[in-house]
């Protein structure tokens, strides 16, 4: 990899286990195989776009975490994993009770991926990055994998590499207000934050709209702010100057995934040094091709597929 042409991630991805069917899981006969985390998400999202990735992580010593490996290497993402021998791999499980809701749980409490230590981050790697990705989900893991947060964040910092951070939130993670207290320790150090109106809300207090929650957030540090606004497209607050953006009128399936491949498209147009009604345009794209098919990274688009959408030939020869 050469230096500054690569983006690092950092975050636990899990095993993902998912009905195949709308109904209650209790009654599910079958159920399919796969992984999901959010910086993964990331990584292979903006692998497909033409940026190589890297992504770390901590995993356990066991079939999961070889599948997590496994998967996430063979989209082309370099990975750097600590194999943890005394602690599983994460997992989540979906359950579709209707053609359109999902219920997810998380069995990740004591996960390897939450045992993730500073020891676990190459400094070196970090430092010949075009930028560093983290996401507010790590630090709600447990307080060592919130150390190891802050760990490289300060390396990029150091090194003088762009930090990008999306606030996540979950709530079956942690609570409201411990989430926000964090989330206002990380923004001050990131030159990018990605959020909704409500995660925002987390660190800022009440706001009126999204162009008020990008402005607050801006004035605590970060050069961009850019607000998802998931069917009302995104609104950006860019080294002082506003952006809006449309979304795409599609017909959603499934929008598990869809923020993160958002944040995918607008950092790969971001490393490739484009402006911002490009970065968002590219981001507002990939985010509509993961809410067409079912599984929170698979629908990712390469490049070369991103002008399908709005194409009125429905067939490529």
């Amino acid at each position: 990899m050469s230096q500054g042409t690569y983006v690092v991630t950092l975050g636990e991805t899990m095993a993902l286990m998912a009905s195949d069917k709308a109904g209650p899981l209790a009654h599910a006969s079958t159920m399919s195989l796969g992984i999901g985390g959010s910086e993964s998400n990331v990584a292979i999202g903006l692998q497909r776009l033409g940026v190589q990735a890297v992504w770390c992580s901590r995993i356990g010593a066991d079939s999961l975490g070889q599948l997590v490996e496994r998967e996430i290497r063979a989209e082309g993402v370099v990975v750097h994993v600590t194999v943890d021998d005394d602690a599983p791999t994460g997992l989540m499980v979906k359950e579709r009770r209707t053609p359109t809701a999902q219920k997810v749980a998380y069995y990740r409490s004591g996960s390897a991926g939450s045992r993730i230590a500073p020891d676990d981050v190459d400094e070196r790697l970090i430092a010949g990055a075009a930028l560093l990705h983290v996401s507010g989900i790590t630090p709600a893991l447990s307080p060592q994998a919130a150390s190891t947060l802050h760990y490289a964040v300060a390396a990029a910092k150091a090194a003088g590499v762009p930090v990008s951070f999306d606030l996540n939130y979950r709530s079956k993670l942690w609570d409201a207000e411990a989430a926000g207290s964090a989330y206002r320790e990380i923004i001050p150090h990131a030159d990018i934050v990605f959020a909704g109106i409500e995660e925002a809300e987390l660190a800022v207090g009440t706001v009126r709209d999204a162009e008020e929650a990008a402005r607050r957030i801006a004035a605590m540090g970060p050069g961009q702010v850019i607000i998802k606004l998931g069917a009302d497209g995104a609104l950006a607050f860019i080294d002082g100057q506003l952006f809006r953006q449309e979304a795409m009128e599609i017909d959603v399936l499934d929008t598990v995934g869809a923020g993160d491949a958002f944040v995918a498209g607008y950092l790969a147009e971001f490393v490739e040094g484009l402006g911002a009604g490009e970065r968002l345009q590219t981001a507002v794209r990939t985010g509509a091709f993961v809410c067409l098919v079912p599984g929170d990274w698979e629908g990712l688009p390469r490049r070369d597929e991103l002008r399908l959408l709005g194409n009125p030939e429905p067939v490529s020869r």
